[in-house]
Formats: structure tokens, C-alpha cells, sequence
């Protein structure tokens, strides 16, 4: 279950760059959310120390998760953006690593690969002196 934090998110308003013509030069259409990951009410103690881990590379030395949206052309697109962004990062985050389950090879795999093994046997006997006085 993943935890609901939009009401903990803070957001930042810049102008952002690119295509837009006049209106980019006037209008902050761009969108970074901050969101403190070790000060959030919704997370528990389990969740917390997770993510820390998981996100360490994402985190600032507050432990705050920083992103940053500017594609739309609406400030309420890229706020909506840096919010989807969150919550995948967070639910990637959160979602346990699936076990994996050790097999043995088939009966077919090993028959394919001793036919191997035999053939390049083979290839290298194939290679030796050879002895006229038999």
C-alpha cells in the first residue's frame, strides 16, 4: 500500500526554458516539489528507513526527495506531473524485490550440452599427429 503524501509536498515556481515564444519569458510554468522524506507524517518507520535507502542517490543531505517537471506548458500540468513523478518513484521505492527461485537445468539442456562438449572434443583429437604405422 503506498502512502498518500501529496498534502506534505512543497512547490517551487520557475520560469522554465524552451519553446513558448513571448509567453516563456513572462509566465513560470515550471514545477519542482520538495518532499522530506525523513519528516513524513505518513510514512512508517519501516517505510522511512526503506526509502532513505532506496532513494539515496535522489535525496539531498536534509533527506528531502527533489523533481522537477517543465514539459507542459501549464503550471498546473507540470505540478500534476512532478506529482505523478513522486508517487512512481516512491511506489518503485516501495514495491518489494521478487525472490528468485533457483532452478536446475533440463534433461535436454544437459543432453544438448554434453553433444557439445563432445563435438568440440572431437574438433580437437582431430588435431593431433597423425600416425601412418597403424
Amino acid at each position: 500500500m503506498q502512502p498518500d503524501f501529496a498534502h506534505e509536498i512543497q512547490y517551487q515556481f520557475s520560469r522554465s526554458g524552451g519553446k513558448g515564444g513571448q509567453n516563456v519569458n513572462k509566465v513560470e510554468t515550471a514545477v519542482t516539489g520538495f518532499w522530506s522524506v525523513a519528516n513524513s507524517a505518513v510514512l512508517s518507520d519501516a517505510q522511512r528507513q526503506l526509502l532513505l535507502q532506496k532513494l539515496a542517490h535522489r535525496l539531498t543531505a536534509e533527506q528531502v526527495l527533489h523533481v522537477k517537471a517543465q514539459t507542459h506548458r501549464t503550471q498546473l500540468s507540470n505540478k500534476a506531473e512532478v506529482l505523478r513523478k513522486m508517487q512512481e518513484l516512491v511506489a518503485k521505492a516501495l514495491t518489494p524485490k521478487k525472490a528468485r527461485i533457483a532452478t536446475k537445468p533440463g534433461k535436454a539442456a544437459k543432453e544438448k550440452r554434453m553433444a557439445g562438449k563432445k563435438q568440440r572434443s572431437d574438433i580437437k583429437k582431430s588435431r593431433g599427429k597423425v600416425s601412418f604405422t597403424d
